[in-house]
């Protein structure tokens, strides 16, 4: 039967992702419109940002955040174009962003000493083929796979490399062990829920040495350079960002990692994310005709949950735009380079009880389409 309850929010999308419980952009503070960015007042603000983001992750001691341009593929290609080609490179892919950065790696950097380690959708591949002298590139959870790394104990204690990490998807719903991680990158616009446009950078001390001590072959745009005279240029890690920043969508961020704060920070904003799989993962065991495309329980996504059906491409098109119409759930469909499938976005600004009411309507229009 056609259920009765549909979600207070049916957003579902895994980038920009659900906003936080109870959000208003009626609440943010609008003191810093209209104000320069490198104001006491802007600065200020943009530094908050900065401090608490390090404070939120547990970041150790010495590493740097700085808000960067372009989102979390500004941030990622920033470090690359700055940092590779000292050493060789393991390229560690199983899904299409990772293989974005192999092929930037390989066709744009044309790196001659890169390997690549990839894996088809659903699977990862052998990660204790990294080799500790190399640097190390790969994403910490697939997002458009729904795969992820189940640790960090394939990264040696003792490399010489250095390691990349697009944490986008992880960051704020993982477990990341910061010790292992050089370079880390995230938009504002996943795990909390903020504004687009905006990307985190992360530098370990041993990142930043790279930087001082490499200079890449090749030129760099204005927005990728971290150096000058061979020294780390420290405002940018101070809140001088390289361009203008919105002030809004800082505000914005901020209001979410204050909410994230309020529920109990990293330990809460994990055990959330984690509840909201158990919830799908409850309902693909109760029906035959859905599945997750990881099977590996240990490696699946708490964050962006991708599912395959017995339905064709175009059966699943239809059945994502039944959901959409009957205002059951937005923006749910795979990936366009991914399988023809689901994915939704449970990070902890999801509300377990819109999955809950959202996925008798998922069999509903499972059915419906079936039948048609």
């Amino acid at each position: 039967m056609k259920p009765a309850l549909k979600p207070n929010s049916p957003n579902f999308s895994s980038g920009p992702c659900a906003k936080r419980p109870g959000y208003s952009v009626t609440a943010l503070p609008t003191d810093t419109l209209g104000r320069s960015h490198r104001s006491a007042l802007g600065k200020s603000r943009l530094l908050r940002s900065i401090t608490e983001t390090h404070r939120m992750l547990g970041l150790p001691e010495g590493y740097r955040v700085a808000i960067v341009p372009a989102s979390d593929t500004g941030a990622f290609e920033m470090a690359m174009w700055s940092m590779l080609g000292a050493r060789p490179v393991d390229v560690f892919t199983w899904e299409s962003f990772g293989e974005g950065w192999a092929t930037d790696i390989t066709k744009q950097l044309k790196l001659a000493d890169a390997r690549l380690f990839s894996a088809p959708y659903g699977q990862l591949p052998d990660l204790s083929q990294a080799n500790p002298a190399h640097d190390i590139v790969f994403a910490w959870n697939g997002t458009t796979s729904g795969v992820m790394v189940p640790n960090g104990d394939w990264i040696s204690d003792q490399r010489e490399g250095l390691t990349l990490c697009d944490a986008t998807s992880a960051v704020f719903a993982m477990d990341i062990p910061w010790s292992k991680i050089d370079v880390a990158t995230f938009s504002w616009q996943k795990a909390l829920g903020g504004e687009a446009a905006h990307g985190m950078l992360v530098l370990s001390p041993r990142a930043v040495q790279r930087l001082e001590t490499y200079k890449p072959p090749w030129p760099l745009p204005k927005i990728f350079r971290m150096t000058k005279g061979g020294k780390l240029l420290e405002e940018i890690f101070e809140a001088a960002t390289i361009n203008t920043p919105s002030m809004l969508a800082n505000e914005d961020y901020l209001d979410a990692l204050a909410w994230a704060q309020s529920i109990g920070g990293m330990k809460e904003l994990i055990r959330r994310s984690q509840a909201n799989l158990a919830l799908f993962e409850a309902f693909v065991a109760r029906h035959d005709w859905i599945r997750f495309l990881a099977q590996d329980k240990t490696i699946r996504s708490n964050t962006s949950v991708c599912l395959s059906l017995d339905l064709s491409a175009d059966q699943v098109k239809k059945l994502v735009k039944l959901l959409e119409t009957e205002g059951a759930a937005l923006d749910c469909g795979s990936y366009k380079d991914a399988p023809a499938g689901l994915r939704f976005w449970c990070g902890a600004t999801v509300q377990p009880e819109d999955i809950e009411r959202m996925l008798p309507w998922l069999e509903w229009a499972y059915g419906q389409v079936k039948a048609a």
